[in-house]
């Protein structure tokens, strides 16, 4: 069994004097006082692959005793100084739930002992008028030794957490008192990152080539970089089934997947194209476990707007067991697929893109011309899809084309999110107008699955021998607001089909 929280902390040199060189920090900010916790001895062996996956992309494992809280930390970074520790009770061997998590860094490579870290930490605690914890400030004397190997490393760091519910804005302030006392932020993010290359443990990593600046191909290639490091960054997330990640894993594998496909003058597609299909492979997995959840929101939602007297039956058991009957089977089925070595290789192979890029000529060309003629290129497939689309009379023909055109609307709103750094503004003003595009075209086609989702609910209620008036009025409220989006949807076209939009990218 695992537990998470968030720790928002900053690291800094330690004064001179050690304790006795700390300044007073109460009436800092909302500090009342401050007291006085510790020595506290601290024993830490961090885990790690051969060759230092996990410190590589700022992820630490250690199985620590002695403080508070021994046992097995995994720390991912966040946003900011903000990081999620991921802990799990003390045993001898790495429970399996945090090897899970290391998976989309590690790729299965064992995971052995790097260094071992002892701290003799003095603790002291900032309180409010209340009496309340604000934050830590921990002065650490840390000696260090790797697992194999005879270096040694020993030096004296300070850390500020924040406690939970604290304001932010406390870290400023304390730095702020610091910083008049001659205390700096410390030169490396964390005791592990100092213990390598104090001990000389550090891994040499091969270089990407030389890309050059300001060319179609850095762009590009930053853009893919990006993603990726979204793509293995949100695994964890997604593991845990935490809100929202699915969603945003299976938005990263488009974004690549599109880059790849608009940008194939500048990256070799007989390199790319095999890429692609195993991003859709892992977002249609992916899927599942979004469209379920989109959709059970969306019912659940209009079933609650309803009045009492409008709902007839035993309509929420009913939409309960619905849920609960798809639901565990495509969480299961993301679940399955991060297990895969199918989906390890797609992360190697992304890997391999960025270390060995497959440029073409265009690569390096001038990023006005070859990028623009990009987007061009996928505006010239939304209006094919459009104009066909609205030339359809209804029924499932045109609900299909539909669909088609809201996927051809976000492949020119992603084409354009890889050219803004380089086109700027003319080509972040088409992005933005294509995003309004592909969100009517998205409610469009919501309402369109709840339909066939009601539907067939209404029919089992029906068979049971329940009324199926609730389900036959929540289909028909669907069928309003698909319409109503197919109304808007001529005027929000105009907006992105205005010739004075793409005249900057033309010339």
């Amino acid at each position: 069994m695992t537990q998470s929280k968030h720790e928002t902390e900053r690291k800094y040199e330690a004064p001179p004097g050690g304790v006795a060189g700390l300044p007073d920090l109460t009436g800092v900010g909302p500090v009342a006082s401050v007291t006085t916790a510790g020595p506290e001895e601290l024993d830490a062996v961090y885990h790690d692959t051969e060759d230092l996956r996990l410190a590589g992309s700022s992820v630490t494992l250690r199985r620590r005793t002695g403080g508070p809280d021994a046992g097995w930390h995994l720390k991912l970074p966040l946003a900011g100084d903000t990081r999620e520790e991921v802990r799990a009770p003390l045993a001898d061997d790495l429970p399996e739930p945090l090897r899970e998590l290391t998976l989309s860094r590690s790729r299965g490579a064992p995971l052995r002992p790097v260094v071992r870290i002892r701290s003799t930490r003095t603790v002291r605690q900032l309180r409010d008028a209340e009496g309340r914890v604000l934050a830590e400030v921990s002065l650490d004397e840390v000696r260090a030794e790797p697992a194999a190997g005879t270096g040694r490393a020993e030096w004296a760091e300070l850390e500020v957490e924040l406690a939970e519910g604290a304001p932010a804005g406390l870290l400023d302030v304390v730095e702020k008192r610091l910083r008049k006392k001659g205390i700096v932020r410390a030169d490396s993010p964390s005791k592990l990152a100092r213990a390598l290359r104090d001990t000389g443990s550090v891994v040499e990593r091969a270089r990407s080539p030389e890309v050059v600046a300001g060319s179609p191909g850095s762009y590009v290639l930053a853009y893919v970089n990006e993603q990726v490091g979204r793509l293995v960054a949100l695994d964890p997330a997604v593991r845990r089934d935490l809100p929202d990640a699915v969603h945003r894993m299976r938005v990263t594998c488009r974004r690549l997947r599109g880059c790849l496909r608009s940008y194939r003058s500048v990256l070799d597609r007989r390199v790319t194209d095999p890429l692609r299909a195993e991003l859709r492979w892992l977002a249609g997995e992916l899927g599942a476990a979004r469209d379920q959840e989109v959709l059970s929101e969306r019912i659940g939602a209009a079933l609650a707007e309803l009045p009492d007297e409008l709902v007839l039956g035993p309509v929420a058991a009913r939409l309960r067991a619905w849920e609960v009957s798809r639901g565990g089977g495509v969480r299961s089925r993301t679940r399955e697929a991060l297990a895969t070595d199918r989906y390890l290789r797609l992360l190697d192979a992304l890997d391999a893109l960025l270390r060995r890029p497959p440029l073409r000529a265009k690569a390096a060309g001038k990023p006005a011309r070859t990028m623009a003629r990009a987007v061009l290129k996928e505006y010239g497939r939304l209006a094919g899809r459009m104009d066909r689309a609205l030339a359809q009379p209804a029924g499932r023909s045109r609900e299909k084309d539909l669909h088609e055109a809201r996927k051809a609307a976000k492949k020119l709103r992603y084409a354009a999110e890889v050219a803004r750094p380089a086109l700027g503004k003319p080509v972040a003003r088409l992005g933005k107008r294509a995003k309004a595009v592909q969100k009517l075209l998205g409610e469009h086609q919501d309402a369109v699955v709840a339909q066939d989702a009601l539907r067939r609910m209404a029919v089992t209620a029906h068979g049971a021998g329940e009324s199926a008036f609730t389900w036959g009025l929540l289909h028909g409220r669907e069928g309003a607001g698909a319409e109503a989006r197919r109304r808007e949807l001529p005027e929000a076209w105009r907006a992105v089909s205005d010739p004075g939009l793409r005249a900057p990218l033309e010339h």
